[in-house]
């Protein structure tokens, strides 16, 4: 048997991965270089590295780098996708409020642009909100008037949400009046996301509620990603910011009921 590597050490190597992770998310990408000049070790050992970041779904390797950016089969961080695209994420979350009704319940999908939306919860008035996005948990629990159910299950770092089995049957023994959810990707008529996984949590919530909300920021439009979540016709409304441009609008607006947001 193999000696096991002393504690000293795996704290070195934890330290060091966690150093490149905050390293890519910041930027987005970096190329082996930057990071053995980052870490001062040899890029043999980075490439060790890496390859146990991308097994864990934090940072995703190309050709002479790292990046965190989304792929149409790679989803980012969530700690990386909070810092994209925040005025179109608050400009959503503003237009969506009013479809939240005090005294109603909701569920909110592990996006952050549904986070977004969470952040303004307190504006509303005593609300039941069901979840399984860590982040949401964390300011949710600081409001009174907030009823918090939290949906347990696999944890998932990447996501810092929990999902599996455990997750998508505990949603689908509740009803909820309304499910906001966002996804990576949408086209005209189809929503999208990278991970078969995260796409049966969010049809499992999408099934518990009487009406369902689609969250989406310009930018994740048009595009595809690996698996379909749900036909844009499937949804009761969409709150879009307005960077969507002209002819994307039209073609929207023929499958559902869509809301412009003001940047």
């Amino acid at each position: 048997m193999s000696a096991r590597p002393p504690a000293r050490a795996v704290h070195a190597r934890t330290a060091r991965q966690q150093r490149i992770v905050d390293h890519v998310l910041a930027a987005g990408s970096a190329s082996a270089a930057e990071l053995v000049e980052l870490t001062g070790v040899s890029l043999m050992t980075v490439h060790r590295d890496v390859d146990e970041l991308v097994r864990r779904g934090l940072v995703r390797k190309y050709r002479g780098g790292v990046s965190a950016q989304p792929t149409s089969v790679f989803e980012s961080h969530s700690e990386y996708r909070r810092t994209l695209r925040r005025a179109e994420k608050e400009a959503v979350a503003r237009a969506a409020l009013p479809m939240v009704e005090p005294g109603s319940s909701i569920m909110i999908d592990d996006s952050t642009t549904a986070l977004a939306l969470v952040e303004h919860l307190h504006e509303v008035g005593p609300l039941t909100v069901v979840t399984n996005y860590l982040p949401a948990l964390e300011l949710l629990k600081e409001i009174p008037e907030v009823r918090l159910i939290a949906l347990g299950g696999d944890y998932s770092r990447a996501h810092d949400s929990f999902g599996g089995i455990a997750c998508t049957e505990a949603i689908g023994a509740m009803s909820v009046d309304t499910a906001f959810v966002s996804t990576s990707a949408m086209t005209e008529a189809m929503t999208y996301h990278q991970e078969q996984d995260v796409v049966l949590v969010k049809r499992a919530m999408l099934d518990a509620a009487a009406r369902a909300v689609l969250l989406m920021d310009s930018g994740k439009a048009p595009r595809r990603a690996l698996h379909q979540v749900r036909p844009l016709a499937g949804f009761d409304a969409l709150v879009i910011d307005d960077g969507v441009g002209a002819d994307l609008l039209l073609e929207l607006r023929e499958h559902v009921t869509v809301t412009v947001a003001p940047r």
